[in-house]
């Protein structure tokens, strides 16, 4: 398995997809190696092992010399597996998974999770460097898609772009988002969370990256009609990213800096209990290109969780909430605050909707169930 991003820094936390997947394989007696790309340089503190499963960790810098000594790595490690998997599509791990599958001739799996085409320019713009980049983005995304065996995706949208870029339709496995179903559960103590920020009444919780392609403004500026109806409420906003400056600034024009918290980043360990302390759990989004084909982790822990949801009707996210959430028009925050004020007035509405967010959860949205889809996929291209 190999992923273009650092499993261990906070930053990069999507790399949770492909260690639960990895997970899930060894649970089935599957063996694993797990290649990945750190940040850092000095990485002597990372573990090797995540289980049984070996960590091995490859060089980023963007230099030939890395290029090549990656790719005659990844030939080695092609020889010993049966399989290889690879997720996104960034060139310096992708071109040298492509060229040793191919050499070694092994099946190649493409888990296709993002459009990171359309991610690159929603986050900063289209500047003659930057359009630079999405074009090799695209070219990759189609190539990938073209020259890979079978193709995971985590949306229905995704799919059918796969499936009008040429791949067989038989070649195409659904692997959307999960959530380890033990780790986010009802029932979990929140209460060091509520104590941490002197918490006291209730708790409106929103988890995410804080950057293009995430809406956090619509969450704000929501929070600012809410707080006018229900002045004891609290948001949170747990998460990093280079539009934090921005958001805070909002949040001071609109003065409401003493009932807005940034938790800053925090452990995915962490997250449930984050969960666990909230009210009510939101994920807006504006109907956009990306948001059409993303499949939220945010909306996949928070039904784990058993909370009631608040969310924006667009692409994927609808059949994710559906009945076991509030689904309001995508990038209105006017909608988005009505749906909080609702769930908040109704403690009856937001216990039903609780008990459907676990159910959802169990039936289609733990890792173990995108897991066994990835298995097929395998079974099929061997």
């Amino acid at each position: 398995m190999i992923h273009p991003h650092d499993l261990f820094d906070k930053a990069e936390p999507w790399t949770i997809r492909i260690k639960s997947f990895a997970q899930g394989f060894v649970k089935k007696s599957h063996e694993v190696k797990l290649c990945y790309f750190p940040l850092v340089i000095n990485i002597k503190h990372y573990p090797k092992y995540i289980d049984s499963i070996e960590l091995i960790p490859f060089d980023r810098t963007p230099s030939p010399k890395a290029f090549i000594v990656n790719t005659k790595r990844l030939l080695k490690l092609c020889r010993w597996a049966d399989i290889v998997h690879l997720q996104k599509c960034h060139h310096y791990a992708s071109i040298p998974a492509v060229v040793a599958s191919y050499i070694t001739k092994k099946p190649l799996h493409y888990d296709w999770d993002d459009w990171e085409e359309k991610i690159w320019y929603e986050s900063v713009g289209r500047s003659m460097h930057s359009r630079f980049i999405g074009m090799s983005f695209k070219i990759l995304e189609k190539f990938l898609l073209r020259s890979t065996d079978s193709v995971s995706c985590a949306s229905d949208f995704l799919a059918k772009l796969a499936l009008n870029s040429g791949v067989r339709k038989e070649y195409i496995f659904s692997a959307p988002v999960g959530a380890d179903l033990e780790k986010f559960k009802p029932g979990l103590d929140g209460d060091h969370i509520k104590e941490k920020y002197n918490l006291n009444g209730d708790l409106v919780l929103y988890i995410g990256q804080l950057h293009g392609a995430q809406y956090v403004d619509l969450f704000i500026e929501a929070a600012n009609i809410v707080l006018h109806k229900k002045p004891d409420a609290r948001f949170m906003i747990v998460g990093e990213g280079f539009l934090e400056h921005k958001l805070k600034k909002l949040v001071h024009d609109l003065g409401i800096e003493n009932r807005v918290i940034f938790a800053g980043s925090v452990t995915h360990d962490e997250i449930p209990y984050y969960i666990a302390a909230s009210t009510v759990c939101v994920a807006p989004f504006r109907d956009t290109k990306v948001t059409r084909c993303k499949s939220p982790l945010k909306i996949a822990e928070y039904l784990a969780s058993g909370k009631p949801i608040v969310a924006s009707a667009v692409g994927e996210v609808k059949k994710m909430v559906k009945d076991a959430g509030v689904l309001v028009r995508p990038g209105d925050y006017y909608a988005l605050a009505e749906g909080i004020l609702n769930l908040l007035e109704n403690k009856g509405l937001r216990e039903n909707l609780a008990k459907k967010a676990r159910e959802k959860a169990k039936a289609e949205y733990s890792w173990a169930n995108s897991a066994n889809s990835l298995l097929s996929a395998y079974e099929k291209i061997l």
